[in-house]
């Protein structure tokens, strides 16, 4: 019975000195000094004149998430030059229907040769086999 207990004794000891192990006093695991940043200082709003919402008042108007979406990406309206509203007024108003009328297969396009028809049927390829043509002699 003994031997039993100090087995025990010695198994359970070894076992809870396994989970102390991890590289000894010397190799812990420390702060990096030097990722660490001092916090900006609390600010108080500027605007203390802000008022709680009334209790059953509609809300104010807002801007879909759409627009604000393209306010943010593009900066939303900004004034035109002279050259930039004189070029829009003469370029004219577009159809409405414009964009489906362009993939209609009753719109007529204009050819634009045997250069631009190459151009576009050339394989894709990182350009070490081309080859360019001076004067049209082949």
């Amino acid at each position: 019975m003994r031997k039993v207990t100090a087995l025990i004794l010695v198994t359970t000891a070894s076992a809870l000195l396994a989970g102390c192990g991890g590289g000894g006093l010397l190799n812990r695991e420390r702060p990096d000094e030097f990722a660490v940043q001092r916090q900006s200082p609390l600010v108080v709003p500027p605007d203390f004149a802000l008022t709680p919402p009334q209790q059953g008042a509609p809300r104010p108007v807002e801007t879909n998430s759409q627009q604000q979406t393209l306010d943010a990406l593009f900066g939303g309206p900004a004034p035109r030059s002279e050259v930039e509203k004189n070029t829009i007024g003469r370029a004219g108003t577009a159809a409405p229907g414009i964009r489906s009328n362009v993939g209609d297969n009753q719109t007529n396009t204009v050819a634009k040769g045997d250069v631009t028809r190459d151009i576009i049927a050339a394989p894709a390829g990182d350009g070490r086999e081309a080859q360019a043509v001076a004067g049209g002699a082949s």
